[in-house]
């Protein structure tokens, strides 16, 4: 990694078997950085640069992205946003400019601003109108009260509708500051190639090396997560099966063992036909049409998201069997062909994210940002220090029912 003049951090991975070139622009903008009364903002703002820049019309990023044989997408979580662009080698350096320019000088014309919050208040009610996903944002709420976890990434109705430009302006101005960029390339960069030795050249003399630090310098800390336990029911229209969903405070993303550790123990239970859950409440029992556990790793606190599938009159059973495969769990050791295969799941789930320059951009982006900055084959590593045992110990108690927040949603 180095920084430019302004503090802006740039991340430069050749790949010399790629055949293109990844860049993609990280900045900690994400729903948690919401004042009150912006709920939605970050990604509102995520529509609104691709409607035009200080220097590129409605459409022309679009236009001359694809001409140079790209792509491009973006996307806002609750911690960052992120714009990705693929594209072959020898368009690397416009494309740079055409990145930049959309990401860092938006335009945030009033015409356009109508008519695209009208698209994300479709993307909202269009939400709200499945079933699954009021489901999911109502555990969110009831487990996350009072923490941006909470909350709709695609905001609240009443605030997207007060917003104006100008406050997104501000908004834009408080977070895409130099301290608070990054960016990524990845792929087909050797460091004699002409493309590459130009991109380093353009970097040192573009928008990015000009943006402005933070006028703050020492901006609010994240708030801490803390997952409220707890036990609610809803019964929604037009839900097709019962669900039960349960949610867990996990280690937040800075603590690389835990959330390694975290990965193991949710492959272990509910990865594939022969994990523990799967396999008893599935396989044999024939309880659910399926259960997932999975880990969504965040800066704040990662969440641990179990959903199951069944009736509605099977849920009392399923909730038992849960709690009743975790406590064998703790009460027996684990095989080791058991084990081994969690920890191969875990790694090549891992190593299949890094095959492709996008999922190395990706990997690096959120490690670069936060300033957690481990090498990329740290997390591997890392799993060389669990064992079966430390396993059970530290991280199974961390899925304990009764630190669950839980959710049962029946069909109306």
């Amino acid at each position: 990694m180095r920084r430019l003049a302004n503090g802006a951090r740039v991340v430069s991975v050749n790949l010399p078997d790629a055949p293109l070139v990844c860049l993609d622009f990280w900045c900690k903008a994400g729903s948690v950085f919401e004042a009150p009364g912006e709920s939605g903002m970050a990604h509102f703002i995520e529509h609104m640069v691709f409607k035009g820049s200080a220097h590129l019309e409605p459409g022309e990023f679009d236009r001359r992205v694809e001409a140079l044989g790209g792509s491009s997408n973006a996307a806002t979580g609750f911690d960052d946003v992120h714009y990705h662009l693929l594209i072959p080698p020898d368009g690397a350096i416009e494309a740079l400019d055409l990145l930049l320019d959309l990401v860092l000088e938006p335009r945030l014309d009033h015409q356009a601003f109508q008519l695209e919050r009208q698209v994300v208040l479709e993307e909202l009610a269009q939400s709200e109108d499945q079933p699954e996903e009021v489901a999911l944002q109502r555990l969110l709420g009831a487990g996350c009260p009072n923490h941006a976890y909470g909350e709709p990434i695609l905001g609240r109705r009443d605030q997207l509708l007060a917003q104006t430009p100008e406050a997104m302006a501000s908004f834009h101005r408080r977070h895409y500051t130099a301290d608070r960029c990054l960016l990524i390339l990845s792929g087909c960069l050797d460091p004699g190639a002409a493309h590459t030795v130009a991109l380093e050249e353009r970097l040192s003399a573009s928008s990015l090396a000009r943006l402005e630090p933070a006028a703050v310098a020492a901006p609010r800390p994240l708030p801490p997560l803390t997952v409220r336990p707890g036990e609610h029911r809803l019964r929604l229209p037009r839900l097709e099966s019962a669900r039960l969903l349960m949610l867990w405070e996990l280690p937040a993303a800075a603590d690389l063992h835990g959330v390694m550790g975290a990965d193991l123990i949710t492959s272990l239970l509910a990865e594939g036909r022969r994990s523990r859950l799967v396999d008893r409440l599935r396989e044999r029992l024939r309880l659910v049409e399926s259960i997932d556990l999975d880990l969504h790793v965040l800066e704040c606190g990662s969440l641990g998201l179990l959903e199951a599938i069944g009736e509605e009159e099977d849920l009392p059973a399923i909730r038992r069997e849960i709690g009743a495969a975790l406590k064998e769990l703790a009460a027996e050791e684990i095989a080791p062909e058991e084990w081994r295969r969690s920890q191969r799941l875990v790694a090549n789930g891992y190593r299949f994210g890094l095959e492709s320059a996008g999922g190395v951009a990706s990997a690096l982006g959120s490690q670069h940002l936060w300033g957690h900055g481990v090498p990329l084959e740290a997390p591997l590593r890392d799993l060389e220090r669990w064992d079966a045992g430390a396993l059970v110990r530290e991280t199974l108690p961390l899925l304990a029912p009764g630190r669950a927040c839980v959710l049962e949603a029946v069909p109306a």
